[in-house]
């Protein structure tokens, strides 16, 4: 074996030196050590980058819950960022089993690598024990161990002398005065055949390597940092593997594994002193993140459904695909996207006869309520693993959804026709460019805008990346279309007490996790309300954190944590909004022409490619327009700026006003305006199909 011609010469250097089999194969190990000791080194640099930047890859994981592509993009480009890698902590292993199976054949074949018998004597010999051994299997990889305890107990000692080519009398006595004892086992013995005694070589084996998890587990960097799950299965995996070679194969092997683990513990320890992981890491902030990761990972998971849902679910896939010639399909990612769609999916059931195909991840999405109303919409629930399939085997003429990155993460566009136009449906009148990730539109035939600010970028973006054949509909908002048609028709009498309300963003740094304390300090025990409503799914994921909250302040009769969403009174009934760079200051804005105060948090960026484009997005721009800005260091003149800005709402109400005209396309008609251009392309892709027919 290629190994075995490598280490051999090794192994037999080592014996020379010491003269005796067991410590040779013991001082091989640790030459072994010393030679791969800039690899252990390495190795161990690697792994305290790992546990270094562990806190910040918990950040990202808690930033990013639930989304495992952002998460491992980002993890990637920290990775990148360290210059760590990630498969350097399988390299001592790989090592390990390399020059383990080198071994195994260095010590299986005594006469070739330790006495250096010619190998046609070899051969020669081999076959005498053969023939004279009917135990023996031609096949068995230690048949020179047989020679060797033949010859050395004096048998068939004639036959083999005679075998020998060159030299058989130095052959026979080099032979027997190569010792295979070692603290009264023999190196050749192997367990399974032997019995007795051998036993205790796989016993020594197993407890060597279960001594090395368990130190490993307590002083290796970055093992200590696994869960029980990694360190269990190691050790299950190192414990079977040290049993199976004790069994096995000869005690030689045993040793040389045995001596491997306990100067593999030695040789960490000392690593340690050398390297101290303790004064790269920040232990502190590990903890505190690990805990934070952990509170969010103890929640029940969004994923889990009971069996009614899990059985819909499959119900409702087989039911989409059993339906063909479906024209119109609508992706909802929830229960409350049902809003963006609300007036355009009116205006089609009111004038046409098209069948909306419905599609939603939302076991409870008010659909199913909707669709019991009308025999023109069919509703189905698709988990989000069958989505990902169903997607793919999408068949129909226009698919409109809200949710951007189509093609660019899980969700692809339909293999099975080429020709479906996807239609983007906005859910805000945010920034397409600062606020979705990198061509995060790209994949979509058809973009609505909601005003001039959108469409400007898009157009850009379309050049910029050659999108020739994108088409941008000039659409508006029909949510915000039915907002003030709500807040109007509405009454809304003055507040006896002004309230003011503080809904900040889901972001990362939004108000409540960087300032909060700070923002209520300013307006505790005033003569107005204040409503803290945070974003719904930061209360869904940190639910624990809100009642904390509510706690805190339960005797502060002005400050209220308010965390029932069920209505949307609270924000309009409002005399202010204070927020973060959450898109509700532009829906607020606009229903109500109320002013809007933002505490200057860091800016969200989900495209740090915005700047590729020269146009500022309306999510810097607004803010001096419906508002004002407050830095996170002025906070203590906050009351002087709600009252400043409460004594003036007339002069917001007329710039917003304006504003909203300006921004706004189709300021009340925008449904109709979707409507009919869904309708228009469902009409061309039939018409197109029946002439590709002819």
């Amino acid at each position: 074996m290629f190994l075995g011609k490598i280490l051999g010469p090794v192994m037999n250097w080592c014996y020379q030196i010491i003269g005796n089999y067991g410590w040779a194969i013991v001082l091989f190990t640790l030459f072994s050590k010393i030679i791969l000791l800039p690899v252990s080194i390495w190795v161990q640099k690697n792994s305290i980058k790992m546990v270094k930047m562990q806190p910040a890859i918990n950040k990202i994981k808690i930033d990013h819950f639930g989304d495992k592509d952002t998460i491992a993009d980002e993890q990637s480009k920290l990775y990148k960022k360290e210059k760590y890698s990630a498969f350097a902590s399988l390299i001592p292993m790989l090592i390990q089993i390399v020059l383990l199976i080198g071994v195994v054949d260095v010590i299986n074949h005594p006469l070739t690598y330790i006495t250096k018998t010619p190998n046609d004597s070899v051969s020669a010999m081999v076959q005498v024990a053969l023939d004279n051994n009917e135990k023996l299997d031609k096949g068995s990889s230690s048949l020179e161990i047989a020679v060797v305890e033949d010859i050395q107990n004096d048998r068939f000692i004639d036959k083999y002398t005679a075998a020998i080519t060159n030299e058989p009398s130095e052959t026979i006595s080099s032979i027997k005065s190569f010792k295979m004892s070692f603290f009264g086992f023999d190196l050749g013995w192997v367990a399974a055949t032997t019995g007795g005694i051998a036993w205790l070589v796989p016993i020594i084996a197993g407890f060597s390597a279960w001594l090395l998890c368990v130190a490993q587990n307590s002083i290796n960097v970055l093992q200590a940092e696994q869960s029980k799950l990694n360190k269990y299965g190691m050790m299950a995996f190192s414990v079977g593997l040290s049993l199976f070679l004790g069994i096995s194969v000869p005690a030689g092997v045993g040793l040389y594994w045995t001596a491997s683990n306990l100067l593999a513990i030695l040789q960490q320890w000392l690593l340690n002193i050398a390297i101290n992981p303790k004064k790269h890491v920040n232990y502190e902030e590990l903890e505190k993140t690990r805990k934070e990761l952990s509170e969010l990972n103890n929640m029940k998971s969004v994923k889990e459904l009971p069996p009614e849902a899990k059985k819909k679910a499959k119900a409702d896939y087989k039911r989409f695909f059993g339906i063909v010639n479906k024209h119109l399909v609508f992706y909802s990612e929830s229960n409350g996207f049902y809003k963006y769609y609300k007036g355009i999916i009116e205006y089609i059931l009111k004038h046409t006869n098209i069948t909306i195909h419905y599609i939603t991840s939302d076991f409870n999405d008010k659909i199913f309520e909707l669709e019991k109303q009308n025999e023109h919409i069919k509703a189905y629930f698709i988990d989000e693993k069958r989505l990902i399939t169903l997607m793919m085997k999408m068949d129909a003429d226009v698919v409109a959804m809200t949710m951007p990155d189509l093609e660019t993460y899980h969700i692809k566009r339909s293999y099975i026709r080429k020709d479906i136009e996807y239609v983007y449906i906005p859910h805000g009148m945010d920034s397409n460019n600062l606020a979705f990730r990198t061509r995060a539109l790209n994949a979509f035939d058809s973009v609505f805008v909601c005003g001039p600010h959108q469409l400007e970028e898009c157009e850009k973006i379309a050049k910029l990346y050659e999108l020739n054949d994108q088409k941008f509909i000039k659409y508006g908002y029909c949510l915000l279309d039915d907002m003030i048609a709500e807040y109007e028709s509405t009454p809304h009498p003055e507040n006896a007490v002004k309230t003011v309300l503080i809904a900040p963003s889901w972001q990362k740094d939004n108000i409540i996790d960087l300032c909060l304390d700070e923002v209520l300090a300013s307006m505790r025990g005033k003569d107005y309300n204040v409503i803290v409503r945070p974003h719904p799914q930061h209360v869904r994921h940190a639910a624990e954190k809100f009642e904390h909250l509510k706690e805190q302040y339960k005797d502060d009769k002005n400050i209220t944590i308010q965390t029932d969403f069920s209505s949307n009174d609270t924000v309009f009934n409002a005399d202010i909004l204070i927020t973060d760079w959450s898109s509700i200051s532009q829906d607020y804005a606009f229903t109500t022409k109320k002013p809007v105060i933002f505490i200057d948090t860091p800016m969200k960026i989900m495209n740090p490619d915005y700047k590729k484009i020269d146009t500022e997005p309306i999510n810097i721009w607004i803010r001096n327009e419906v508002g004002t800005v407050v830095k996170t260091d002025e906070l203590d003149k906050l009351d002087g700026i709600v009252r400043e800005m409460l004594a003036n709402r007339e002069k917001y109400h007329e710039k917003i006003a304006a504003l909203t005209e300006r921004c706004v396309y189709n300021l009340g008609s925008s449904s109709e305006v979707g409507g009919k251009y869904i309708i228009e392309a469902v009409q061309n892709q039939i018409k197109k199909r029946k002439e590709s027919k002819q």
